[in-house]
């Protein structure tokens, strides 16, 4: 395994956790953990809309990252072998 795929194996692991942790930190709809983090980190009347909206592009970015690492590992890993 060369070092690009050490490389990688690392942007992959450090996007995964950082677009599971976005997707967490988005407002919910009812009265779950979601709005309970949420309502912890902003006031609803100080600039929610920018806080959205920037955790979206965040969100999104690395929703980006990790799907582009899959498709270059899976043209650059090394392939093993079948019996």
């Amino acid at each position: 395994m060369g070092a690009l795929n050490v490389f990688l194996l690392i942007v992959l692991a450090v996007s995964a956790a950082l677009t599971i942790i976005l997707i967490l930190m988005h407002s919910g709809k009812g009265t779950g953990v979601s709005d309970m983090i949420a309502s912890s980190m902003y006031n609803s009347a100080a600039g929610s809309g920018i806080w959205e909206k920037n955790l979206d592009r965040l969100t999104v970015i690395t929703a980006i990252v990790f799907g582009v690492t899959i498709c270059i590992l899976a043209l650059t890993f090394p392939v093993g072998t079948i019996g």
